[in-house]
This record gives structure tokens, sequence and C-alpha cells, in this order.
């Protein structure tokens, strides 16, 4: 009598956490700016770490975060800034990253990250985050549509409208925390979180070495005011005296950097005239 052969054993069903965990960990490959860990769902949240929601409930955290953001101030540039001025470098810190979390996937494989409170995390002492991945929306023809906890949109702007609402539902934390500490309203708050999304995507853009695709996410992403961004990607482009078309926008929202350091405002930041900025394009030295 021949034995009939083993059977394999069973594997475990693929979970949508376990597609979405590598590309997060590919982002984080990819973004030298970015120190992002992926942690195991499910993932409490450890010692010296926060996340937004708990930011909003406990000022204790939030001044920690203050107190470790004033002292890095302090350290790079020999100034003690204001306590706005703390606030807003930190909350232009954690929209460009927690943008970049969750804008990430979408760029790289078309998946959205589904993200619910707690599941991005920051440490108290510097810029490192942590995410527990889960489920992720996508579209019709992603090999995964059919997995539990995906949700399947229609195509792509259907996607995009995903991207926006998972992004303002990781923002809205951030401000509800931060903002008072800004002194600026709700326009203003917003217009910072519509910056850092935009400039998340244009950075991603930039390590592939694709930033002309980028910049046609972005502003396809952001085309103009889409509540709660009261601005749109808004690109233009400079000429170099090689004739080379430079992308670059304006900010809507300051985060207070030049208060820092005078000489060293940011690039997309409105006190920066279009002269200068093509100054650092095109690695001139600076005039005088």
């Amino acid at each position: 009598m021949i034995p009939a052969p083993a059977s394999a054993p069973a594997r475990p069903p693929v979970s949508a956490a376990a597609l979405l965990a590598p590309v997060h960990r590919r982002l984080a490959a990819l973004c030298p700016a970015l120190d992002l860990t992926v942690a195991e769902p499910p993932s409490p949240v450890r010692q010296g770490w926060t996340d937004a929601a708990e930011l909003v409930l406990r000022p204790e955290l939030l001044d920690a975060l203050l107190d470790a953001e004033a002292e890095r101030i302090r350290e790079r540039h020999g100034r003690t800034p204001r306590p706005d001025v703390a606030a807003s470098r930190t909350l232009h810190a954690k929209l460009w990253a927690v943008s970049l979390i969750v804008s990430g996937p979408w760029y790289l494989e078309r998946r959205v990250p589904l993200l619910r409170s707690g599941d991005v995390r920051t440490r108290l002492a510097d810029d490192a985050f942590e995410v527990v991945p889960g489920a992720f929306a996508c579209l019709p023809d992603d090999p995964a549509a059919a997995l539990p906890g995906v949700r399947v949109v229609h195509d792509e702007e259907a996607l995009r409208a995903e991207l926006r609402v998972a992004v303002t539902g990781q923002v809205r934390p951030l401000l509800a925390a931060l903002g008072p500490r800004l002194r600026r309203g709700p326009r203003a708050l917003w217009g910072m979180a519509g910056d850092d999304l935009v400039s998340a995507v244009w950075y991603l853009g930039r390590m592939l070495g694709e930033e002309e695709h980028a910049v046609r996410a972005a502003g396809e992403l952001l085309p103009g005011p889409l509540g709660p961004f009261p601005g749109g990607a808004d690109f233009r482009t400079l000429t170099g005296r090689d004739g080379r078309r430079h992308p670059t926008r304006t900010r809507l929202g300051c985060c207070l950097h030049y208060t820092v350091a005078p000489a060293e405002a940011c690039a997309t930041c409105p006190r920066t005239c279009d002269a200068e900025r093509l100054r650092r394009l095109e690695g001139d030295p600076p005039a005088g």
C-alpha cells in the first residue's frame, strides 16, 4: 500500500498589515530624513513615545516634546527660541513625517494606509517615528483587492480622496494639541498641513529621481483648496542660466525657521525671493 502524501502545512492567510509593512520599510530606506520603524500589530505605545491623541489629553507630554525641540534649537543655532517658535518647528516636523508615512505607500504602490488613532507614534526626545500597519485602500486591479481589511475604490481620484481623508485624520489631533501653542488660526494651521503634505510627496519623488512625476502627483492630490486644506500645491517653474527649469512653490504656512536661522529661510518660504531660490538650486555662493 502506498502511503498518502503528507499534506503541506496550511499557510496563514496574508493580511493587509503584512502587505503594508514592507512598503513602509522601503519608504524608510528611501528617505534619509525620515526616522521610521515598523511595529508588529498589535503593539502598545512604548515608554518615551506618544501618539497625537495623547498629546491632546496629556499636556505634560506636549511640554516634554516642546522642551526637547527647544533644546535642539539651542544646540544647533545657539539661541533660545520663543515658545511659539518651538511649537511651530515641532508641528512642522510632525506634519511632514506623518504626511510622508501616509502618502508614501500611495505614491509607491497606490495603497493608502487606513491608520487608526495611535497607529503613528513619535518619540518625545526627537523626531523618530513608529507606525503600526493595518488596513489600506487600493484600486480594483490591486492583487490584494479581495483581502479582508482592504477597501477598494473605483479610480485614481477616489484613491486621492481617500489619501486626503487619511492624512486629515492623522493631522487633526496634531493641530488640536499644538495649535494653541502657535497662536495661529485654523486656516494658517491647515495651510501648514497642506504644505507639508505637498512637501512630503515632492521629497519622495526627489529621492526616487523622479521630481517631475512627484510634482505632477502632488498637483493632482491638491489641485486647489479642498477642505480642510485652504490651498493647492501651486507649483511654478524658475528658469536658470542654462535654460533648465526648476519646480518651486511658496508655502501658505510659515514654520518660523527664519527666526532661529535668519540666513537659512526655507527655499519655499514667502521670504525667499526667486533670485535666492535660483542661487541655491544652481549652487552659486551667496552675494557679498
